[in-house]
Formats: C-alpha cells, structure tokens, sequence
C-alpha cells in the first residue's frame, strides 16, 4: 500500500510514529484501525457560492434571449450589446475559476 502526501506530512508521520517507538507502517496501521474520523459537512467556499450565483444569473439572462430568438424574434441593438457584455462576464468568469483552481 502507499500513500500520497506532502513532504511536510511525510516528516510529521515519521516524527510522530518514532515518538510512539513504531515503525511508520505501524503507526499507521494504528491510527487507521483504530482512530475516527470527524465526518463534518462541509460548506462550499464562499468564491464557489459566488460563482455558481453568478452562473445562475447568466443562465437566466441567456434563456430570456434564446426564447426570443427561438420566436423568430430580432434582437435589438440594446439586447445584442447585453449579450455582448455577458459574453465577456462568461470569460472573465472563467478565467477566475481558472485562477481560483490553480
């Protein structure tokens, strides 16, 4: 079995199963049989909330201008503007998913 952690965690783990006097398979075989884990809900971070609200909102504007357009409708010069800037909220939206991820 192996496992993935930071070089960080690896010194931790090492320290800690030496103080217990085990072997590092050893301290972990322990912790992993025997200890709980604290299962908590956890909440979206506030920026994804953000985003997905955003989204929503976007999604809504979007329909609004394909009903009409699935009608038959023209667009006005003031509704192509509109779409133009959501085009660009949409991209820069995405841009700050891209940022927030990495």
């Amino acid at each position: 079995m192996a496992i993935k952690c930071t070089l960080f965690e690896r010194k931790a783990i090492e320290a800690k199963a030496r103080k217990a006097r085990l072997t590092i398979s050893e301290y972990l075989r322990e912790l992993g049989l025997t200890s709980k884990i604290n299962f908590k809900n956890k909440a979206l971070p506030k920026e994804v909330l953000s985003f997905t609200a955003t989204l929503n909102h976007m999604a809504a504007n979007l329909n609004q201008i394909a009903k009409k357009r699935n009608s038959n409708d023209e667009l006005s010069p003031i509704e192509r503007a509109e779409l133009k800037v959501q085009s660009n909220q949409v991209k820069d939206l995405a841009l700050q998913i891209k940022n927030y991820l990495l």
